[in-house]
Parts: structure tokens; C-alpha cells; sequence
């Protein structure tokens, strides 16, 4: 602990009765005074000396104190870097640069050797197809064609080049995502450059990439499927989707945990959730026919979502912390995978989860059975109706079911761990790199400063919001190996005879239904 020096020499000096000495007169013979003067003198040299090692910070003060250990000795601050906007009136905004390209934490808080979650062994898997051949230039520039964007990070610094406009605000708050993965982790990521396709659906078709000759395009978009190559990547609502005023998943996830609390699982309505917008899919237009009507109860409450009219109310009656208060929510998708998968998962309901084509990066880790409950595609209202029977005369085994999903998604799905996931990702698509990325002349660079201290309303305030201040203490967790042809089988193998077993329940409940018809 460091002292005022003033203060420190005042006591030093009136504790050893120095001061007195030298301002009185002393009845010492003069020899005995001249050397006492002689070492009175080389003591103060001394003092100021020490004062002055002290005062520099070269030596703490505390050591003088008696002290024999350092454990009151505070410490570090992490540095942290707010935005740094530029004043002014037709001022153009830079990038400061000040926030460091090159850190590495001392003194980690978190062990190297800590393993990543399971599903983070699928990028091994998305990025098989180039395992053997690597990625070239021409490879990069083939996925020009639908692309939105090419994002370079050269030193530890990003560069784009945009192509075309996305669907909303899908590539900035994408590219403000990668610009906090920078901030977390300043240098670590290798130099790199890459395609970014903001659409819903896969393009890149494995059909078309057989011959062993076969160089498929890398394309990075948020979803993909059993027939595509495209490269999975988390998706832009992570840090906000500001046109439906659902907020950044840092904070969204423990206000979805709190209203989690608000009602117990046992008293929370025994019936399958679902609101959406129906008229972005014909799968989902076949889901409301499922609806309670007077003719048929499915076990179902479902509504639409207007999103014109939840903009004029000021999205009231969205916000998603309050709604888990059903036993049982529905997922099914939109135009392709759907966003609404995380936020329908952390709420504790038995998820019912219609068939789906498409993945996302987080997905490949949950199971049937384990994490949510498999809804036929081409018979929802059956399925549905069994699903939601067998999990009310199941109480216990269903809420098992819900909270497995939800503690999955708070505790795999956490912020960190998409940071995680996109940092591995994107350094293992690095190390096939054959060539050494150059920033384009069309290329800007890019950094929170240029695309925060412009934007405006809901946009800003949620880039506020989900901006990254300082690096990490920590280091990524470790990334699991690849599965092996054996152990891929079998984790397949399993998810489908789950899924098996619950269509055999179901066709038996249903034909005694038909039996007890008959009688």
C-alpha cells in the first residue's frame, strides 16, 4: 500500500525523535556532535532517498511498514475501452488506437485445459470439405456470388467489403458481433478472409461438389442442411435484433431465467405454446390448423404475431421473459431455421420441437428424449396432442425434459461460449487459408467506433448495450477432437432411434384410441 510521502516522512521523522535532535541545542562535546551531525546527515540522504524509490513506484511503501506478506497489496484493474466517439459536426468517425491489437492475459482466471461444449465438435465437420484440398483464393472468390460482404481481419484488425444489402440489419449487428469477438480476444485470431451470406437458406449444394476433384465454394451464413456445405455461424440476434426490440443475448438470458421463477412448473398452463409469424412458411400456415376450434382441442394454444402492430404498442406484449408460462412451448421453422429456437428453449417448457430441415451451430448438441420432445412433420396435430398427453400424465419426466434444455442453453449457450465457438471457427477455417490475405482496395476498415457513435435509437442503444470494454482474463476453452467415423455414427444413430421410439408411442396411442372407438 503507497503512502503520501509527506505525510510518511513526517511521522518517520517524529518517531525517531530526529526532529527534536536537529532543532535543539545539544550538550554533547563537539567531536561526538560533528559525528552525530555526520550521521544525521547521511540518515536523511537516506530517507529522502527511499522516499524518492517509493514516490517513482520502484520500491512499495508498505514494505517499510512491517509487513511480511503482500496481501493487502490490490489488485490490477482490467484496462477498460469505452467508445470513443468523435464531437462534431460533420465529423468524419475513425477508429481509435487505443483499444490493443496484441494482448495476452498473465495470470488467466480460467484453466486453458477447460473443454468446450460437445457441439463445438461439429466445425470440424463443417469445415471437412476442405480438409484435404485447403481454401485458395479462387475457392473465396466463387462465393462472391451470393454474398453480402468479404470480412478480412489483417493484424488483428477487421476490413469489409460489401456487396449487397441484407434482410433488416442482419449484417451489421453480424459485423458488430465479430467486431466484440476482436475486443474479447485481441490478437489471437490469425490473419483471415472470408464470404458472409445474410439469407436464410443454404446455396452452397454438396450434390454439385462429388468429384474427387470438387472444390466447393466457403460460404459462412447462420444455418445449414443435410444437402449443403454452407459454414454455420452464430447469427446476428446474439447481440440484438433491434427491428422486434429483443434485446442482446447477454442480457436477455438472465431476464429469461428470472421469468423462469415467476411461475412453477406445475402450475403453468397444460397446454403447447406457440406465437409466430405464420405467413413466412407453408409449414408454419399448416401449424394453425392445429389450434383449439370447436370441433378439436390439440392440446395447442397458438397465436399470431403481428409485428406492425406489437412497433405502434411499443412491443408490449413481446417481451419474451414472459412467456414461459406454459408447460409446453412448440418450436417449428420460419423460412429456414429460426431464431426463436433459443429463446423457446431457456424457458423451462417441454419443447416440441417439429421436424426440422435445418440446423444451426448450437443445435447438433441437444438430443430427443433429453433436451426436447420430436413433433412429426406431416402429422402435427396428432403428434402434438400425444406430445402434450403423455408429458401431463408424465409430470415429473417432462419437466426433466424442460430444464435439461434450459440449463443447456444458460449454461452451453452463454455469451462466452459463442465467442468461444466463433473464435475456433473461425481459426480453424484460418488454418486452410493457402494464401496470405491482403485488404482489397474496395475494402474499410471497421471497428465499434465507426458503426455505434452513428447509429441511433434502438440500433445504438443495443450496440451500447452488447459492446465488449476490456479483453478477457481467459483463455478460449479448448476445442473437443473431431468425432471419428464410429462415434459420429453412433451419436446419429442414437438421436433417430429416439426419435423412433416416440412415433412408436404415439402410433400406439393412437390405435387405442381407434380401438376404444370400435367398442
Amino acid at each position: 500500500m503507497k503512502r503520501n510521502n509527506a505525510k510518511h516522512m513526517c511521522d518517520f521523522l517524529d518517531g525517531t525523535g530526529l526532529r527534536r535532535h536537529i532543532s535543539g541545542t545539544s550538550w554533547r562535546p563537539l567531536k561526538k556532535r560533528t559525528a552525530t551531525t555526520a550521521l544525521i546527515f547521511l540518515l536523511l540522504l537516506l530517507i529522502f532517498f527511499v522516499a524518492a524509490l517509493v514516490s517513482a513506484g520502484w520500491i512499495d511503501a508498505f514494505i517499510f511498514s512491517g509487513a511480511t506478506t503482500t496481501t493487502n497489496r490490490s489488485t490490477p484493474k482490467r484496462p477498460e475501452f469505452p467508445l470513443q466517439c468523435t464531437k462534431g459536426i460533420n465529423v468524419t468517425q475513425g477508429c481509435p488506437r487505443t483499444y490493443p491489437t496484441r494482448l495476452d492475459p498473465t495470470n488467466p482466471s480460467r484453466p486453458s485445459n477447460l473443454t468446450c461444449p460437445s457441439y463445438f465438435r461439429w466445425i470440424h465437420e463443417d469445415l471437412r470439405p476442405w480438409k484435404e484440398t485447403g481454401i485458395t483464393r479462387d475457392m473465396i472468390e466463387r462465393a462472391r456470388r451470393t454474398a453480402h460482404f468479404r470480412l478480412l481481419i489483417v493484424d488483428g484488425k477487421a476490413y469489409i467489403e460489401k456487396y449487397r444489402e441484407s434482410i433488416q440489419t442482419r449484417d451489421m449487428f453480424t459485423l458488430w458481433g465479430i467486431l466484440q469477438l476482436l475486443r474479447v480476444y485481441p490478437s489471437r485470431l490469425p490473419d483471415l478472409e472470408l464470404m458472409f451470406d445474410c439469407d436464410d437458406r443454404p446455396v452452397v449444394r454438396s450434390k454439385d461438389f462429388r468429384s474427387p476433384n470438387a472444390s466447393p465454394p466457403p460460404l459462412f451464413r447462420y444455418c445449414a442442411d443435410e444437402e449443403s456445405l454452407d459454414i454455420v455461424f452464430p447469427d446476428w440476434s446474439f447481440w440484438g435484433w433491434a427491428e422486434t426490440n429483443i434485446k442482446p443475448w447477454r442480457s436477455l438470458l438472465p431476464s429469461i431465467k428470472e421469468g423462469n421463477k415467476r411461475t412453477k412448473w406445475k402450475d403453468r398452463v397444460p397446454y403447447a405454446y406457440w406465437k409466430g409469424n405464420p405467413n413466412v412458411a407453408p409449414t408454419r400456415k399448416d401449424l394453425l390448423k392445429c389450434n383449439v376450434s370447436d370441433k378439436n382441442d390439440w392440446n395447442t394454444r397458438l397465436y399470431i404475431q403481428n409485428w406492425e402492430q406489437e412497433s405502434k404498442q411499443g412491443y408490449k406484449d413481446s417481451n419474451l421473459e414472459n412467456q414461459c408460462k406454459h408447460r409446453y412451448k412448440i418450436y417449428i421453422e420460419g423460412w429456414a431455421w429460426s431464431v426463436s429456437e433459443k429463446y423457446i428453449m431457456a424457458c423451462d417448457a417441454m419443447t416440441l420441437y417439429v421436424r426440422p430441415r435445418y440446423y444451426d451451430f448450437f443445435m447438433r448438441g441437444m438430443e430427443p428424449l433429453q433436451h426436447f420432445w420430436p413433433i412429426r412433420d406431416n402429422s402435427k396435430c396428432t403428434s402434438l396432442k400425444f406430445a402434450v398427453e403423455w408429458g401431463n400424465n408424465h409430470k415429473d419426466k417432462a419437466k426433466a425434459i424442460g430444464e435439461a434444455a434450459s440449463n443447456f442453453i444458460q449454461e452451453d449457450l452463454k455469451m462466452d461460449y459463442v465467442y468461444d465457438y466463433m473464435f475456433h471457427v473461425l481459426n480453424e477455417y484460418a488454418k486452410l487459408l493457402k494464401f496470405k490475405p491482403t485488404i482489397p482496395p474496395n475494402a474499410v476498415d471497421l471497428c465499434s467506433e465507426k458503426m455505434a457513435c452513428p447509429a441511433t435509437g434502438t440500433w445504438k442503444k443495443f450496440m451500447v448495450e452488447s459492446m465488449v470494454e476490456h479483453p478477457t482474463d481467459e483463455l478460449p476453452c479448448t476445442l473437443p477432437p473431431p468425432y471419428d467415423p464410429p462415434a459420429l455414427h453412433d451419436f446419429l444413430e442414437r438421436r433417430a432411434n429416439s426419435t423412433r421410439q416416440v412415433e412408436t408411442w404415439e402410433n400406439e396411442y393412437w390405435q387405442s384410441i381407434e380401438k376404444k372407438k370400435k367398442q
